[in-house]
This record gives C-alpha cells, sequence and structure tokens, in this order.
C-alpha cells in the first residue's frame, strides 16, 4: 500500500469512528504497521497545519481522534444551538424515570406501569441515546429485551451516576390535599 493512500485510510476511519480509537485497531483496520500509523498521523497532522485546517488528531492516551481545533468551538456552537432538538415529551419523561429507577427493565413493564404502548417512545428514546438494550431477560418467558440508561442520560440530565437521582417520594412525602390547601403556594 502507498503511504498516500495508507493517509486516506487512517483520514477515513478516524473521521468515521468519530471518537478515540487505539492505535492498534486504527493500525489494523487500515491495515498498516503501528509504528505506520503514528507516522501517518503526524503527516495528516503536518498536512492540516499547512493548510490552515480547522481539523487535527490527537492522542488520547493510547487512542487517537479527529477533532476540529479548540479555536473553532463557537461557530460548531452556534450551529448546533440553531438545531437543537425538540424538548423531551412527558411520555419520554415518564418511561425515563421508570428505566432509571428501576434497570434493568422490559418494554413490556414500562407497558405496565404507564398502562399503555411505550414502543415508540422507548425506540424514541433508544434512538436519541437516552436509552439502550442491556441484554435478554432470560428468566422471563420468550426472553424480552431489557433496557437501561446510557452514559449519554447521565450527561443530558448532569448527573455522575444513578445515586445523583433523586429519591422517590414515599407516601411520607406527599403533601396532603389539606396540607396544599393551607400552604402558602
Amino acid at each position: 500500500m502507498k503511504f498516500s493512500e495508507g493517509m486516506a485510510a487512517v483520514e477515513a476511519v478516524l473521521f468515521a469512528v468519530g471518537e478515540p480509537i487505539e492505535l492498534d485497531k486504527l493500525a489494523q483496520a487500515c491495515e498498516l504497521e503501528e509504528e505506520v500509523a503514528v507516522r501517518v498521523i503526524e503527516r495528516l497532522n503536518d498536512r492540516y497545519r499547512e493548510q490552515n485546517s480547522a481539523f487535527e488528531i490527537a492522542k488520547l492516551g493510547s487512542c487517537y481522534q479527529m477533532m476540529t481545533k479548540a479555536e473553532y468551538a463557537r461557530y460548531i456552537k452556534s450551529a448546533v444551538e440553531t438545531r437543537k432538538q425538540a424538548p423531551l415529551s412527558q411520555a419520554a419523561l415518564e418511561v425515563l424515570a421508570i428505566v432509571a429507577y428501576n434497570q434493568p427493565v422490559t418494554r413490556g413493564f414500562i407497558d405496565q406501569v404507564r398502562g399503555v404502548d411505550s414502543s415508540g417512545v422507548v425506540k424514541s428514546l433508544t434512538e436519541r441515546d437516552l436509552l439502550e438494550e442491556h441484554g435478554r431477560m432470560n428468566d422471563i418467558p420468550g426472553k424480552p429485551i431489557a433496557y437501561r440508561t446510557t452514559e449519554n442520560f447521565l450527561r443530558c440530565f448532569g448527573l455522575n451516576s444513578l445515586d445523583g437521582l433523586p429519591p422517590i417520594p414515599g407516601s411520607t412525602d406527599q403533601l396532603s390535599l389539606d396540607d396544599y390547601e393551607n400552604s402558602e403556594f
């Protein structure tokens, strides 16, 4: 393989993966020796600098990732803000709460708690990377798929872990109607 072909392969893989990739996996995917892959990355970074490109390939531990340079963050932020995703519906928030507090759970469990079919909501939340499949429930007939929340769910809701979820209010934590009427709300 020509060096230029190796450069194109490395650039294509880094662009397509979009997240850090271990050097050995990158080299293997591009059919290169690891030392050659490192030289290719160095040459790509040289080219990006020469062309005053917005891109660079950063080394993150033993991984490499193609990314935009920090000075272009404001442009990216502006573009992303103009296409904000629609806010989550009440149904989506209900499903997220059910899964977050009871995971892993099946769609049947979610349907039972909500009292309605939740397949569309679960699919939407999975596509938005807020829920993910977590194997099958082998102890339940039919071995249904189990769902759990994702790292993206934690990030979106500003949580470090599920331990950061507020406690579920018990009956003693609920205001009675009399308490509500006598309060200054």
